[in-house]
């Protein structure tokens, strides 16, 4: 590829010598299948690995308890932030109450396992296993909400 050349197709009119660019098709495309598929499968990863670290952990049960509701509180605070921050972006109001809660609550999740896995009484290495599954989770979450609402508004308008 000639670096100096454009990366859009240019065609000549046959009834003008003036060149035209051909425009990208216009709206939402559609996710691939293998896109959709690996947001899935990082997101069962991520969230089937934390529970089954809870599960072998060697820890009191209310402890437990504590980061399976952190890992669920995260989930449902990265799907609110990036459901807002999109209807933002495509003009559907959303109030600032809201969006601002949905930022509170996602920094909140992850400080809340940050002083959580601080402070307990697991080797360095399972706070880290901890702590990277539950950014895998968090992140698969937020692509499999975008992959959700792409498709959907892809089948929507293509109907």
């Amino acid at each position: 590829m000639d670096p100096l050349k454009p990366s859009f197709e240019v065609r000549e009119n046959e009834t003008a010598t003036r060149k035209t660019r051909q425009p990208a098709a216009a709206g939402p495309q559609k996710p691939t299948g293998a896109f959709i598929g690996a947001s899935w499968a990082a997101l069962l990863v991520g969230m089937v690995s934390f529970c089954i670290g809870l599960w072998n952990a060697e820890m009191l049960l209310n402890e437990k308890g504590y980061y399976f509701t952190i890992l669920l509180f995260g989930l449902f605070s990265v799907i609110s932030v990036q459901k807002s921050v999109r209807d933002k972006m495509e003009g559907i109001p959303v109030t600032e109450i809201y969006y601002g809660l949905s930022w509170f609550t996602t920094i909140a999740s992850i400080v809340l396992l940050v002083i959580g896995l601080w402070n307990a009484d697991l080797l360095l290495s399972e706070k880290g296993f901890f702590g990277m599954s539950f950014v895998l989770s968090i992140f698969a979450a937020i692509a499999v909400q975008k992959n959700t609402r792409d498709t959907k508004q892809f089948d929507n308008i293509n109907a």
